[in-house]
């Protein structure tokens, strides 16, 4: 299978997933403003909707959105442990918390990234975002993974975007456990790999 990613975007949270399950994936980096891959193909004749992730199975299928990605990839797997049992009720926890990470936390940061767009917009996507996280730093106040004891997609996804509060000057200093999950995350073998292979750390020497 082949993953279309960029650098750092959402499409590290599927990257992390493959990698934690022992799934081989090649990758080929998307330029998100040129909508050109490093193959030089037109990404939008790749994915429709222009952006990453895109997950082309062996099939000749392809899949997209973040959350149904690291799902079909974790069931690859499902001894890894990264998403529970389908029709289970953890199952449909993951499936909620992986909505709510997309909805209002992923999409909130969109704005901020944009140069045009005003300063009142950005104070308000800003405050949106800290009224957002205080949910999650009330679950990772008590537990060390958002699902409980263990690393699951969820826990991906959220660590992928919240990534993002440094490249916005967003102030992340009043959560914590939420800062402290972060740094977790880092150390996994897995994400250290993910992120080198993406160019955003250095191998160690």
């Amino acid at each position: 299978m082949k993953l279309y990613y960029s650098s750092g975007a959402c499409s590290l949270s599927p990257h992390i997933v493959a990698l934690e399950a022992g799934i081989a994936l090649s990758l080929e980096k998307v330029d998100g403003k040129a909508k050109r891959t490093e193959g030089g193909a037109d990404f939008w004749q790749v994915n429709p909707k222009g952006y990453v992730p895109a997950l082309a199975l062996d099939n000749g299928e392809l899949l997209t959105e973040g959350p149904a990605i690291v799902q079909y990839l974790a069931d690859l797997k499902p001894e890894s442990g990264l998403a529970p049992a389908n029709g289970t009720l953890a199952r449909y926890r993951l499936q909620e918390m992986l909505g709510y990470i997309n909805s209002e936390i992923h999409k909130t940061y969109s704005p901020l990234f944009k140069p045009d767009t005003p300063e009142a917009t950005r104070a308000e996507r800003k405050a949106y975002l800290l009224k957002r996280y205080q949910l999650i730093e009330d679950v990772l106040a008590k537990q060390p993974w958002l699902l409980g004891d263990h690393f699951t997609a969820a826990d991906a996804y959220l660590f992928t975007v919240t990534n993002w509060a440094k490249h916005v000057d967003l102030d992340l200093s009043g959560f914590p456990a939420l800062l402290a999950f972060q740094k977790h995350v880092t150390e996994r073998p897995a994400v250290q790999k993910a992120m080198q292979e993406e160019g955003l750390i250095k191998a160690a020497a």
